[in-house]
């Protein structure tokens, strides 16, 4: 598996805990930055995380900011990406098991590491569903065109 993941200067600290707890888990991390605590734009850091998954050079993706809203409203405007902002563990599955998401979205200032740890492994570990779900996503790609 190979994960692409982003965060602004907000998500920063958490991004790098969660990298390597991924590689921990042998998971492929591309990191496509921030790379400090110094002041930058979340949307510039949501568009590469969403094109490197669009272009299926990852298999998902997790991004974070402040309050992760920025990042999930920067990130669902790239067709074909549906970013989940998740803040317990039953969203990170039911996310990936009803919405069929390829982002999780974490908000840095208002959860820590362990929780965070959680919801990635939820998310990584659930597969989608299909079914009557799969008409719901068909429809999400119809608002795309």
């Amino acid at each position: 598996m190979k994960i692409a993941i982003g965060s602004d200067h907000a998500g920063f600290e958490l991004k790098e805990k969660i990298k390597d707890f991924l590689n921990e888990k042998d998971i492929e991390v591309i990191d496509l930055g921030t790379n400090s605590i110094q002041s930058v734009d979340y949307p510039d850091f949501a568009k590469e995380v969403g094109k490197c998954v669009v272009k299926k050079e990852a298999d998902f993706g997790i991004l974070i900011c402040g309050t992760g809203i920025g990042m999930s409203i920067a990130a669902n405007k790239i067709k074909g990406i549906r970013a989940a902002l998740c803040t317990i563990p039953e969203m990170g599955k039911l996310a990936r098991q009803h919405n069929n998401a390829n982002i999780l979205v974490l908000p840095g200032r208002l959860i820590g590491f362990e929780l965070a740890s959680w919801i990635v492994n939820a998310f990584l570990n659930s597969d989608f569903e299909g079914g009557r779900h799969e008409r719901r996503i068909n429809k999400i790609s119809q608002l795309e065109e």
